[in-house]
Order: structure tokens, then sequence, then C-alpha cells
């Protein structure tokens, strides 16, 4: 069952994968932005989806995020997330990602129930169309 106050949190190492530089967000070796999202995204979505019926999964349907500090190679980054709202079948989450130095990134993320089966026959026939 899923409940507002649900919260989750999730590690990740800065290595030279997750750089601006690698990740072509920008030329320097720190924690890339679009690594932080990825990280604030897969937070959310692990929260939640134990809690849900068979079949059922969430995507992401919409992110406003501040990336305010940067973190060297060689840090860890730590995402928190909680479950501040359902609204029906949307999920709102209030996210927040820290380094040793303290807030790198916050903000928040919508997620939306979906059901697997119905979501990818969709997807199927959108295939056709592109």
């Amino acid at each position: 069952m899923i409940t507002v106050g649900m919260k989750a949190l999730q590690k990740e190492n800065v290595t030279e994968k997750n750089t601006a530089r690698m990740l072509g967000s920008g030329g320097l070796d720190v924690y890339a932005t679009p690594a932080m999202l990825l990280l604030m995204e897969k937070t959310c979505y692990l929260c939640v989806q134990d809690s849900l019926e068979h079949g059922q999964s969430t995507v992401g349907t919409g992110v406003s995020i501040s990336h305010e500090s940067a973190t060297p190679l060689g840090g860890q980054v730590i995402c928190t997330c909680e479950l501040t709202a359902i609204n029906g079948r949307e999920l709102v989450f209030a996210v927040e990602c820290r380094d040793a130095a303290g807030i790198i990134g916050r903000g928040e993320h919508k997620r939306f129930i979906i059901d697997v089966e119905r979501f990818m026959e969709r997807v199927e026939r959108k295939k056709n169309k592109v």
C-alpha cells in the first residue's frame, strides 16, 4: 500500500562515468546534473515499486530541481525522497541530494502509476507512427 510519508535513500559515488564532462552536460569533472536527476528518479521509483500491485509500475512525468553545489570526483552523493502527495495515480515526491559538505540539489519529482501491459501496448502502437 502506498502512503504519504514513504521515504527512500540511495547512494552513488562520483566517478568519471557520471561527470559533466563524460555525460556531455558540461566540461568539468564534477558530478553531472543529469546524473543527479537520474539518482533522484531512481530513488523515487524504488521508494514505491515494492508497494504496487502486480503488473503495475511508475513512470516519471515531471521534475523541477535545482543543482546548487558541485561534488568532486571521489565524493559520494546521498539522495533521499519522501512521498508528499497522492493525487489519484499521480505521486509527488520531495527529493534532496547531499554530499559530505551539504545539500547539492533538491526539488520535486512526479510519477504516475501505470498498468505495465496496457502502457507497453500503447508504446507498441506508437512504433508504427514514428
